[in-house]
């Protein structure tokens, strides 16, 4: 009786925990901004985070805004596709055609690191407007 009882309260909080939870694209909002970078070589080191430190990534609704060193900004829509808990694979789709995938991982409610291949990444903190 008392582990039907347990089971039956589990249930009736599901919903509310589940609608609690922030989904990919909610966590996403907002500014980020390129802080410093992971697994570069130490003679790329120095570059890398100035290039870093000069991008970001802006989530307005589903428009994203990116930016990086010595090139317009870009603007488009953004799709994110189901991966597991704090992995994002988005798709930058662009309004001329073409789609640009990044891979992502939101590292707590403030940082974001940005999966560049061969284990380099970009670390992002988010920043307030």
């Amino acid at each position: 009786m008392r582990n039907l009882r347990a089971a039956s309260l589990a249930l009736l909080l599901l919903p509310v925990l589940v609608s609690c939870q922030k989904m990919p694209t909610d966590r996403l909002q907002g500014r980020w901004v390129g802080e410093s970078v992971e697994n570069f070589a130490s003679s790329q080191i120095a570059r890398a985070t100035g290039w870093a430190q000069g991008t970001s990534f802006e989530f307005r609704g589903n428009r994203v805004t990116v930016s990086v060193p010595a090139e317009t900004p870009r603007q488009g829509i953004f799709v994110v596709a189901p991966q597991p808990a704090s992995d994002l694979r988005v798709s930058f789709v662009r309004p001329q055609g073409g789609r640009d995938d990044v891979q992502l991982q939101l590292i707590g409610p403030e940082l974001m690191r940005w999966r560049l291949g061969d284990g380099r990444s970009i670390v992002m903190r988010k920043v307030q407007d």
